[in-house]
């Protein structure tokens, strides 16, 4: 049923209504429309048509059939490896998407290509103890460490590092090395919002401690790399991830003897390097409504202790075998969307930070409607609305839609937002942002980051999840007649942040540029 056809009935019901209202006076078409238009964005009338659901079939169909998603992350972490911006296996992934998206009949792929910094693990050791009688510990390097670092001092325990933990230690931090949890794991903070590791180590900075060892909160030894720098430049002192028992081990030895003193050795190196994000463009086909972009975007990139399949190949790999069904199904929609694989996330979000300053030369911000940024999304069973209310509706009604098709969708819908991903450059600059809710597979969250995460925590039927149902939810929201988001001005972006509780967290991150 059109969308048109679907509501005339109400059209007409509306006209009649507003001629009684007005005691048939003249009424200028301006206050006609005005007035349909309040009330067409009221729960009264539907948001979608329900001739999606042979389109949501066919989607469903195909991917059960002839997903691929599954198949060529499996084939790109067994030849490609690790995914590490700037190095050969980074250039050989982009080529990999690339390509692979020129298969399934994109003739628009583009490179987005980009220069920056970026950093390269060496060496490192760290050693804890008293006087002469020092252990060395597992260690692994966190990203944009200096290239050079020898330092040693009394460790100050700092539980999980939180703000206020910063705050009641600000007069004995000073020269020390601060010992922190990467997570909460303290009884008495549960519940409390985490704060990510470069936030972490920016308050180490803050009160002049002299280096930052951060434990991680997975058992079994797993080492947790990952950025310490809220900017995606070098930090002027060391830090470092030891495991879970190695911090119990060391609070313990605290315990006993209520002071030790650790020593920081590291190596790294900085350099210029190149990379490129990847684009396939479906074109819209509305005279009014194909200038406007919904963008959906994951990272391809990953750090080089493992092969990347969680993070973000389940995001990412899902995303090019999204642009693969609208092709093979020659899917029309009347928005533009764009398919990007961004490089660079993990280094500071430097891709789609790229992308955003490019959208801002070329005037193209302005189209664009929304992004949708799946990183580490699987087994989707719902969607997250990013904080814009006015999302949600659409979104709940285009999950009743999926249910129709299959009553196993969960239509689990959220609306919240955070920082860290590459949705944030698009955020910051006034872009509504979304997301699938889903669930990682067994034993995936612990390798986050980690030298466990192998395509052996992979589940095929989780990913083809993400690609069926988010297939489904974009190529609804890319044809619904009226998107019930558009960019913010820069006051209402503010606002937003805020309400979002987002504020300190962006200060902390240098990225506030709001006046106090």
């Amino acid at each position: 049923m059109d969308y048109l056809h679907q509501t005339s009935g109400f059209f007409y019901i509306y006209i009649l209504f507003v001629k009684l209202y007005l005691g048939f006076h003249f009424i200028t078409m301006k206050k006609l429309l005005s007035f349909l238009t309040l009330l067409l964005i009221t729960n009264a009338i539907p948001l979608i048509a329900q001739d999606f659901l042979p389109i949501f079939g066919k989607i469903n169909e195909d991917v059960l059939k002839n997903g691929r998603a599954y198949e060529t992350l499996r084939d790109a972490t067994t030849t490609i490896g690790h995914r590490l911006t700037g190095s050969e296996n980074g250039r050989k992934a982009e080529e990999y998407a690339f390509n692979l998206l020129k298969s399934y009949g994109y003739n628009n792929v583009q490179y987005q290509e980009f220069n920056v910094e970026a950093w390269t693990r060496e060496t490192v050791t760290v050693k804890i103890g008293a006087g002469n009688d020092f252990k060395s510990y597992p260690v692994v390097a966190l990203a944009h460490s200096p290239v050079s670092a020898h330092v040693s001092g009394e460790i100050i325990d700092l539980g999980d590092g939180l703000e206020e933990d910063f705050l009641t230690a600000s007069d004995k931090i000073k020269d020390k090395i601060v010992l922190a949890n990467i997570n909460i794991q303290s009884p008495e903070n549960k519940g409390k919002r985490n704060l990510h590791r470069s936030e972490k180590t920016a308050l180490a900075i803050k009160y002049g401690a002299r280096g930052i060892i951060l434990a991680n909160g997975v058992k079994g030894g797993v080492l947790l790399t990952g950025t310490a720098s809220v900017t995606g430049h070098l930090i002027t002192i060391p830090a470092a991830c030891v495991s879970l028992e190695s911090g119990q081990e060391i609070r313990k030895s605290l315990a006993e003897t209520s002071m030790l003193d650790a020593q920081i050795d590291m190596t790294n190196l900085s350099r210029p390097i190149h990379a490129r994000n990847i684009i396939a463009t479906l074109p819209g086909t509305s005279r009014e409504l194909s200038k406007e972009i919904i963008i959906i975007g994951g990272h391809l990139d990953s750090w080089d202790l493992a092969t990347g399949a969680v993070d973000n190949g389940v995001g990412s790999f899902s995303i090019i075998d999204m642009a693969r069904v609208f092709k093979q199904l020659n899917l029309k929609t009347a928005r533009t969307i764009r398919f990007v694989l961004f490089m660079g996330e993990e280094q500071g979000l430097l891709g789609s930070k790229h992308m955003v300053s490019e959208l801002k030369r070329s005037g193209e911000i302005k189209d664009v409607r929304l992004m949708i940024n799946l990183d580490m999304n699987n087994n989707t069973r719902g969607f997250n609305a990013g904080g814009s209310t006015a999302l949600m509706p659409a979104l709940e009604q285009i999950g009743n839609e999926i249910k129709q098709v299959d009553t196993s969708y969960a239509n689990e819908i959220k609306n919240s937002t955070g920082l860290h991903s590459d949705h944030q450059p698009f955020m910051l600059s006034g872009i509504p942002t979304a997301t699938s809710v889903g669930s990682l597979p067994p034993g995936a969250w612990g390798c986050y980051h980690a030298d466990c995460d192998h395509f052996n925590l992979i589940i095929k039927e989780q990913l083809d999840n993400n690609v069926r149902y988010v297939s489904m939810v974009l190529y609804a929201l890319a044809n619904i007649p009226h998107l019930p988001v558009a960019a913010m001005s820069d006051t209402e972006t503010r606002d937003f942040l805020i309400k979002n509780n987002l504020k300190t967290e962006l200060i902390l991150g240098k990225e506030w540029r709001w006046d106090e």
